[in-house]
């Protein structure tokens, strides 16, 4: 009796061993086929689509430079009376305030040099600064957007540059692009798997690129060029045209 009994226990041991090892080597296996297919077993399909916007923000920077003597006080206070001029100026033309931002300001000194007649070389002085402050600015009312340009020069602004036309959230476009070139890539899978002999299978990871690219437009009145009335005649005949925003996707599957 004792010895029937050590034999069913022994053989539900082994079959108890048998079926942990079974479960052990199954789970094993499914968790690696969750975590990461073979590379073998997957492939890639990349598409892009592009979608036409308008641009809905002109932007550009404009400068107040200040050149003088050793007074650098006097020199600070001119330059913020006017800096504070084109500011006032661009929000009473409907600009609102968190369109307007301080780019930068810098003070650099102004220097003497001299020639070396006898050998030794007297080092150079300071004989002024030049202070420089610049604002950037963004015109969401494109009929103002020229006027807005001849404007800040009038207010004492004396290098106006960098203008440029952007899309403020591209969000809605890019979400658009994105949707036509998802389509365009799963399809590309189906006809890749036809031509191959294989089924596409689980979308194992998505990579997105793409850019709304700003589009320059080659503005600039410079430091001691021009005046205010050629920088008018000019801005008069801006026009925002269209932008391409693009998005690319690489879809990876699983083959089966």
């Amino acid at each position: 009796m004792d010895e029937k009994v050590r034999s069913y226990l022994g053989g539900a041991a082994v079959i108890g061993i048998l079926a942990v090892s079974y479960a052990a080597v199954v789970g094993v296996r499914t968790y690696s086929q969750s975590i990461e297919p073979s590379s073998f077993r997957s492939f890639s399909v990349t598409a892009d689509a592009k979608v036409v916007a308008v641009p809905d923000v002109a932007a550009f920077t404009a400068s107040v430079i200040t050149e003088g003597g050793l007074d650098l006080g006097a020199l600070q206070e001119a330059n913020i009376e006017k800096t504070n001029a084109v500011i006032a100026y661009v929000k009473d033309e409907g600009v609102d305030e968190k369109d307007v931002k301080t780019e930068g300001y810098s003070v650099e000194p102004r220097y003497q040099y001299y020639g070396c007649e006898t050998g030794t070389c007297p080092p150079p002085r300071i004989v002024g600064y030049t202070v420089r402050q610049t604002v950037s600015v963004k015109v969401r009312d494109f009929a103002k957007a020229g006027e807005i340009l001849g404007g800040v020069v009038t207010k004492g602004a004396n290098s106006v540059s960098s203008l440029s036309f952007t899309i403020d959230d591209p969000t809605e476009v890019q979400a658009e692009a994105r949707a036509e070139a998802i389509e365009k890539a799963k399809a590309k899978a189906r006809v890749i798997a036809d031509e191959a002999g294989f089924n596409v299978g689980r979308l194992l990871s998505i990579d997105e690129g793409g850019y709304v690219p700003p589009m320059p437009y080659y503005y600039r009145e410079a430091y001691g060029m021009g005046g205010a009335g050629d920088a008018a005649k000019v801005a008069a005949s801006i026009e925002p045209g269209s932008q391409d925003v693009t998005v690319t996707v690489t879809l990876r599957y699983e083959i089966r």
